[in-house]
C-alpha cells in the first residue's frame, strides 16, 4: 500500500507548523533560520549590520582622506560625501535581502562629528521590510605622510640652474622655477602623490631648487634644458641609510644654461669657426645643441655647432634704440639718423629688411657696437 502524504516541517523555536523549505542546493550551508516561522525569523532579523561609529582619517594641511593603507586625494570641500562613502562600505546588508534601496540624510553635529541617518528598503520573504538607523562619522584630522615630509623639509634631488660664462638672467630664473613647479602640478594632477617641490634657494648664480624625489629632479632639469637650452649633468651623494639598510642618496642635477640667449648680439668670430661662411655681428635667435641667428651686417643666416666659448657678447635687443630713416643708397646701404649724435651716417642694409620698412622717415631699431650702428629685424623688438 502507498499513500502520499504532504511533508511537514515545524519551527525549531515555537513548534509552529511551517511550509515546506525547498533544500539547499549541493554545497551551501544548511541554515537553522531557513527552518524558522516567520514570526521568530524577523523577531532577531537585522536588514543592515551597522557599526557603533566609523572613524575618517583626514590630513590637516592637504585634505586627503585615509584609505586603506594608503592617502589619497578628494578634492572635497568638505567631507559630508567622504562621510557618506565610508558609511557605506561599513555597512553590512543581510544576505536574504533582495531589492535593497537606501537613502542617507547627513546632519552636521560640529566641526569634526557628521550623524549619518541612514533608512533602508529591502524584501525578505516577500516580505516588505524597512530598517533605519543612525552611524556618527568622526572626522579625525591628523598629517599625512606627504605633508610630514614636506613640513620637515624632505628632499631626494636638487636642480640648480646657472649659465655658462655668465649669471642667467632674472626672466631665465624666474622661468627655471615656474617651469619646476609646471612640472610638479603634472605629477600631482596624475596623482603622484610624491611629487611636492620642498624650497626654492634663491643665490646670486642662480636658483637651487629642491624636489622630493630624484626622478622629479630629472624630469625638471630635462625641461628646462628643453625650453631653455643648455647642458645638464647629475651627481649623488651617499646621505643615509633606510630601515631596510639600503643606501639612501640626494642627486644634484647641474642645469647649464647656454652662454648666449634669444636675442643677444655677438661676435663669434674669435672662435673656431672654418666651417661658416661670412663675418660680422650675429642676432641670435634660437640656442640649444647649435646657436642659430642672423648677420646683421648682411642679413645672412647664421649656424653653428662649433664652441664660442671665445665669442664675445655684444648688447642685447633690449638696449636697442630707434633711428631715423634718411634714404637708401643703394642694396647693401642705407642712410640714417645716429641715435647718439642724430648726424646722418651710412649704415649696411641688411637683407630681412623690405623696401615698405626703408622708407624716407621710418623708424627702425637698431643697437650700436663699437661706435657702429647696425638695423634690427623689428619682430625681434615686439
Amino acid at each position: 500500500m502507498s499513500e502520499s502524504r504532504e511533508r511537514r516541517e515545524f519551527c525549531p523555536e515555537c513548534g509552529e507548523t511551517v511550509p515546506p523549505r525547498s533544500e539547499p542546493l549541493p554545497g551551501e550551508p544548511r541554515d537553522r533560520d531557513r527552518l524558522l516561522c516567520d514570526d521568530c525569523y524577523f523577531e532577531t532579523f537585522d536588514l543592515v549590520d551597522a557599526p557603533e561609529r566609523v572613524a575618517v582619517r583626514v590630513c590637516s594641511q592637504c585634505g586627503a582622506v585615509h584609505r586603506g593603507n594608503q592617502w589619497v586625494d578628494v578634492g572635497a570641500r568638505d567631507y559630508t560625501d567622504v562621510a557618506v562613502e565610508a558609511v557605506t562600505q561599513a555597512l553590512g546588508v543581510h544576505l536574504d535581502a533582495r531589492e535593497v534601496s537606501w537613502g542617507v540624510e547627513p546632519e552636521q553635529v560640529d566641526e569634526t562629528t557628521i550623524r549619518m541617518h541612514c533608512r533602508f528598503d529591502g524584501i525578505v520573504r516577500e516580505t516588505a521590510v524597512v530598517e533605519e538607523t543612525t552611524v556618527p562619522v568622526k572626522i579625525a584630522r591628523e598629517t599625512c605622510k606627504r605633508c610630514g615630509r614636506i613640513a620637515g623639509g624632505s628632499y631626494a634631488a636638487t636642480v640648480q640652474v646657472r649659465a655658462a660664462g655668465r649669471t642667467p638672467t632674472t626672466e631665465e630664473r624666474a622661468s627655471a622655477v615656474e617651469i619646476a613647479r609646471e612640472v610638479v602640478r603634472e605629477r600631482e594632477d596624475a596623482g603622484d602623490r610624491e611629487a611636492f617641490l620642498t624650497e626654492v634657494d634663491r643665490t646670486d648664480d642662480g636658483p637651487n631648487v629642491k624636489l622630493s624625489t630624484t626622478k622629479l629632479g630629472g624630469r625638471v632639469a630635462d625641461r628646462i634644458v628643453q625650453q631653455l637650452g643648455g647642458s645638464v649633468s647629475d651627481s649623488a651623494t651617499l646621505v643615509t641609510e633606510d630601515g631596510d639598510g639600503n643606501e639612501v642618496y640626494r642627486v644634484t642635477y647641474s642645469v647649464r644654461l647656454p652662454r648666449f640667449r634669444e636675442g643677444d648680439v655677438i661676435d663669434p668670430e674669435p672662435a673656431d669657426l672654418d666651417a661658416v661662411e661670412g663675418s660680422g655681428p650675429v642676432l641670435v635667435r634660437s640656442v640649444g645643441d647649435a646657436v642659430s641667428g642672423v648677420r646683421l651686417d648682411s642679413g645672412e643666416a647664421f649656424s653653428t655647432d662649433a664652441d664660442l666659448s671665445e665669442a664675445r657678447q655684444l648688447t642685447h635687443v633690449d638696449d636697442a634704440d630707434t633711428v631715423t630713416v634718411v634714404t637708401v643708397e643703394d642694396d647693401h646701404a642705407v642712410q640714417v639718423l645716429d641715435p647718439e649724435t642724430f648726424a646722418a651716417r651710412t649704415v649696411p642694409n641688411p637683407s630681412f629688411l623690405t623696401a615698405e620698412e626703408l622708407t624716407e622717415g621710418a623708424e627702425l631699431p637698431a643697437v650700436k657696437v663699437d661706435g657702429e650702428v647696425l638695423l634690427l629685424p623689428e619682430r625681434e623688438t615686439e
